[in-house]
């Protein structure tokens, strides 16, 4: 008897879901149908309904994936602070490639670019060396907080992500370097051997990336080892240093 409620009960509950479903696609459709844009009637919809953003955009895809980029710009303008699930949503949908949602829901709202790459590498970390490119590329400004987001999540990547950003943009090396021996001090061999390593190409980089790592209070004798085995000279090291003191 109890048996026979309980299945009762979950069907019912799954009717009522899938009728909700049906009057929300009433309800997208006509609204865009009024504004002749997808992105517009997301945008208004969202609005009205904040508490309800995961499943107007969850249901707007499935009805319009080949219009997700308008979509997810259209939400995360609207909602902000639903950036990761909305991003979670779309990557769990495959409306595209996740790098390619990151780039879109970073363009939509910069200001949350800690929680898209958190929320994408999450649901992809197989695709993290990916998502840390493209961020960087995308706000490069922010090169830091990325580099800190993902270490911090996925602390035994912290090679591959600091390889990662200094590869899609060289000129973050001295910021992410700070970044990341500010909450991570233990791994200053690793941090600042692989930044030197990977700005190889960058001499002046290379200068930077020494003095961020002095300041950060690196000892002398360790940062002249670490950094010598990433690729510096002496003569490098020793004008970094002299020039930080």
């Amino acid at each position: 008897m109890l048996l026979t409620n309980h299945c009762a009960l979950a069907i019912t509950d799954t009717a009522v879901k899938e009728s909700e479903n049906k009057v929300l696609q009433v309800f997208i459709k006509r609204q865009v149908n009024q504004s002749m844009s997808v992105g517009r009637a997301v945008g208004s919809i969202t609005s009205n309904y904040p508490n309800e953003v995961e499943t107007i955009v969850a249901t707007a895809l499935d009805l319009y994936p080949e219009n997700y980029q308008e979509i997810i710009h259209a939400a995360i303008s609207s909602q902000p602070t639903a950036t990761s699930k909305i991003v979670k949503i779309a990557i769990d949908k495959e409306v595209s490639s996740c790098p390619n949602i990151v780039q879109l829901a970073i363009q939509a709202d910069p200001s949350y670019v800690d929680f898209v790459v958190d929320a994408a590498a999450n649901s992809n970390p197989e695709q993290l060396k990916d998502i840390v490119r493209v961020a960087v590329l995308t706000e490069p400004d922010s090169a830091d907080t990325i580099v800190q987001t993902l270490t911090a999540e996925h602390p035994n990547e912290l090679v591959d992500i600091l390889s990662s950003a200094i590869r899609a943009v060289p000129l973050v090396g001295e910021y992410v370097v700070d970044a990341l021996l500010a909450v991570f001090p233990g791994e200053a061999e690793a941090v600042v051997t692989t930044a030197v390593r990977e700005s190889g190409e960058q001499r002046e980089q290379v200068r930077k990336i020494i003095e961020a790592a002095h300041q950060a209070g690196v000892d002398e004798d360790s940062l002249k080892r670490f950094a010598i085995n990433g690729g510096a000279s002496e003569e490098e090291y020793s004008a970094a240093v002299k020039q930080d003191n």
